[in-house]
């Protein structure tokens, strides 16, 4: 099974933070107390991770919230695998990723996401200058 990464936790809790600001100083609204509490296991436990199933029904409603704030797919609409390339150079998903995207869980999608960040190697995540002085680069372009 798929888990949920700190960060995701972190990002969720700043969500929240922003979007129910705490009015007392003290009392943290419902999620992200919710999220807060498994954030603190986490950091006590020292682990990077947790189940899905790990979570309260309110801490995985309100991550849920946070996730569906997020861009859903990393697709940049120049689709490499449709060409016969195993790693899309668009979005740096594997083909077997960007056919079964649809089908799969928020969970799974966030974990593919934070792979493709951290390699950081996909076009999305270069910058266009970037892109351009490599064509400049590469044997017999213009």
């Amino acid at each position: 099974m798929t888990s949920i990464h700190i960060t995701d936790i972190e990002s969720a809790i700043n969500f929240w933070r922003i979007r129910l600001p705490c009015v007392d100083g003290a009392a943290l609204p419902a999620p992200t107390r919710a999220l807060a509490e498994v954030y603190a296991v986490m950091a006590f436990e020292r682990r990077h991770d947790i189940e899905e199933t790990a979570l309260s029904e309110a801490a995985w409603q309100a991550w849920l919230a946070w996730y569906e704030s997020m861009p859903d797919t990393p697709c940049i609409a120049i689709c490499s695998t449709s060409q016969g390339d195993e790693v899309c150079k668009g979005c740096g998903r594997t083909f077997a990723e960007v056919q079964h995207w649809t089908g799969m869980r928020p969970v799974q999608k966030r974990t593919i996401w934070r792979r493709i960040t951290q390699e950081g190697t996909a076009w999305r995540f270069n910058k266009y200058a970037e892109r351009a002085a490599e064509k400049k680069k590469t044997p017999g372009s213009p």
